[in-house]
Formats: C-alpha cells, sequence, structure tokens
C-alpha cells in the first residue's frame, strides 16, 4: 500500500477530523454511557445479522420469553454478543488488546449459541473454510490449522509494534483484513473481527467511550464489504480494502454524531416539553426515562420495581407518558403488556 497515494492521504486526514469530532461529542454528551448501551445493542444486531441472524433491535430488546420459539436461537446470539463486548471493553482497563482477550471474548461469544461446538475460547484444531459446501468449491480457505497460532502471535506484534510508523487507521484496516484471512477459530471470526476494530481503537485512545461501531456500515454495503476484503486475497493490493475501510470510519463517525444531536434534541423536548405537565409525578418520570434511554422496552411490573411504587401507581405513570406520547403500547393486549419508547429507538434504526 502506498501511503503517499493522494486519495490515502485525504482520506485518512477526514477520517480521523471525524473520528475526534465523534469522540468529542461523546464527551459532551451527558450521562454518555446511558446512550452507549444502545450503541452496542445496535453493533451486535447489525454485526450478528452480516453473518445471518434476523434478531431486529426491537426483538433484542425484548425478554426471551416474549420471542417466538423459533426466532430464540438469533436472539441468543445477539444476547452473547452484548455480552460480549461489553466483557472486552471492561477488560481493557486490565488487559491489552491480545490473543488472550480475543480467546476471552470468542468464548463468551459462541457460549450456549449456535457453533458452542466448535471451541468457543480456542483457536481451531482443524481446517474451515469460506463459501462453499467442501473445502473442493470453497471460495477461500484459510491457513492451515497448524500456523494459526503463529499468525494470530504475529498480529498481536503487529498491534503493538510502535516502530511500524503508521496511522492507527491503517494499522487497525490492516489488522482486520489480517483476523478475516486467517479466520482463527471455528466460528464466530466475522463478529470477534468486527468488534476488535473497536476495541483497537478505545485501547489507543482514540475514542473514550465506544461510540464507533462500523458494522451497520459494513451490513448496508455487505457485498462491498465481502469483494474488497476478498481483493487483496486476489489481487496482493490492500490498497482499495483501506480506502473502504476510511470511508466506513468517515460516515459512521458522521452518522454517530447525528445521533448524538437528535438524541439531546429529543432529550431536551420530552423532559422540557412535555413532562412539565405531570406536577408531582416529574422526578418519577425523569428516573424513568433514564432508564429507557438505557433500554426503550419497559412493563408496568418493572417500571413498579424499578421506582419502588405499586404496580396501580406504575400503571398510571405508563398510562400518562403513553399520552404523552413518549410510551407507545406494543402487543394490544390488556394483560403482559409491553411499552416501547418509539422516537428513541428509531434514532438508532435509520
Amino acid at each position: 500500500m502506498d501511503l503517499a497515494d493522494p486519495e490515502i492521504n485525504v482520506l485518512i486526514e477526514e477520517a480521523t477530523l471525524r473520528l475526534g469530532e465523534l469522540n468529542a461529542f461523546s464527551l459532551y454528551v451527558p450521562d454518555i454511557n446511558i446512550y452507549i448501551k444502545m450503541h452496542i445493542l445496535k453493533e451486535a444486531t447489525t454485526s450478528s445479522r452480516i453473518e445471518g441472524t434476523k434478531t431486529e433491535m426491537e426483538e433484542a430488546l425484548l425478554k426471551e420469553k416474549d420471542i417466538e420459539p423459533e426466532k430464540r436461537d438469533d436472539w441468543n446470539e445477539v444476547q452473547c454478543y452484548v455480552h460480549a463486548m461489553n466483557y472486552a471493553i471492561e477488560k481493557l482497563e486490565s488487559l491489552p488488546l491480545s490473543n488472550r482477550l480475543l480467546r476471552e471474548t470468542h468464548k463468551i461469544l459462541m457460549e450456549g449459541v449456535r457453533g458452542e461446538n466448535k471451541l468457543p475460547g480456542e483457536f481451531r484444531s482443524s481446517q474451515n473454510w469460506i463459501g462453499g459446501a467442501t473445502l473442493k468449491d470453497a471460495v477461500f480457505i484459510p491457513p492451515h490449522h497448524s500456523e494459526v497460532g503463529g499468525l494470530m502471535g504475529d498480529l498481536e506484534i503487529f498491534l503493538h509494534n510502535e516502530n511500524i510508523k503508521v496511522p492507527h487507521l491503517i494499522k487497525i484496516a490492516i489488522a482486520h483484513y489480517q483476523f478475516e484471512t486467517i479466520h482463527p477459530f471455528l466460528d464466530g471470526n466475522g463478529r470477534l473481527g468486527r468488534l476488535m476494530i473497536t476495541l483497537y481503537l478505545v485501547s489507543k485512545g482514540l475514542l473514550k467511550h465506544p461510540s464507533l461501531y462500523l458494522s451497520d456500515f459494513f451490513e448496508k454495503n455487505k457485498t462491498l464489504y465481502y469483494d474488497n476484503l476478498t481483493f487483496v486475497r486476489t489481487n496482493n493490493n490492500i490498497t482499495q480494502w483501506t480506502k473502504f475501510f476510511l470511508v466506513a470510519v468517515i460516515e459512521t463517525s458522521k452518522k454517530g454524531i447525528e445521533t448524538f444531536k437528535a438524541i439531546l434534541k429529543l432529550r431536551d423536548e420530552i423532559e422540557g416539553k412535555r413532562i412539565i405537565n405531570l406536577g408531582s409525578r416529574i422526578p418519577r418520570a425523569k428516573e424513568l426515562l433514564n432508564h429507557l434511554y438505557k433500554t426503550p422496552v419497559i412493563w408496568p411490573e418493572a417500571v413498579a420495581k424499578l421506582l419502588e411504587i405499586s404496580v396501580p401507581t406504575a400503571n398510571k405513570l405508563v398510562s400518562d407518558m403513553e399520552k404523552l406520547k413518549i410510551l407507545k403500547e406494543q402487543t394490544g393486549f390488556k394483560k403482559n403488556r409491553i411499552f416501547i419508547f418509539r422516537e428513541y429507538l428509531e434514532l438508532f434504526q435509520k
């Protein structure tokens, strides 16, 4: 790859600028961790969807008992991704981005879901392939399993080698390609490889909070995503992949900033205009809203438990917030009703 390529240089400059703006904005937003939970859920659903699951964010927010039986495997995969991401981000405070962390995260990612019999948390000990029914008609055959340990060791060294003087965004673009090409696990490589991007950016201080997730861009441009990775393997040219990756950072950073702006606008509108007529119930309404920003699906019984109030009082508060068009009843049932903070949820579905 020619780092003197004018187009690469222009893209690096803009990607770095946009990522910096996103990071600054995440530092400006009050109670940022409330909203990060929804960013992680969006990443979990879109990254899993690239691999074929069909769970939407709205479904991922529900309890397992409320998911149709035929959809529960997909739902569980998304939940495991959320747990794996949260675990990895927390672990970064005491453990560097390393093969150890990747293996531990992979174990959580694959635990109790399809693929749980494919060595969760361990590098593969047999050959795998991408595309096709067998090795004979595979689109791509990764390196032999006997080489995986050494190749992943090289990748870890590459990630931390300060003598390699390239921008961090270039380094993680290359590292993501290398990870997906090595395909070190029997399953879950796509999801873990995309998760690794966010972990790297946080570990290097480019992001204070895990607010950039590229899976939405990759999912919307799925064919280009795979084609650009394949082009490196077939033509030994990583430039086009790097350009695609940098555009993904630019566009995702822009979208992230717009989402944060929309969140603040909605928050001001609801708390400054809609709930002011609730009188003595305003404090409880605000407390419930803070919960809804993290998990925009609620049940009256859960409201009662959360706010330590009676179920009738909780039902009254939920009813008031429904009249204010903050909550919307989802099921149409008279019992076991589920309410969604739809305006907020839709900000993450655009």
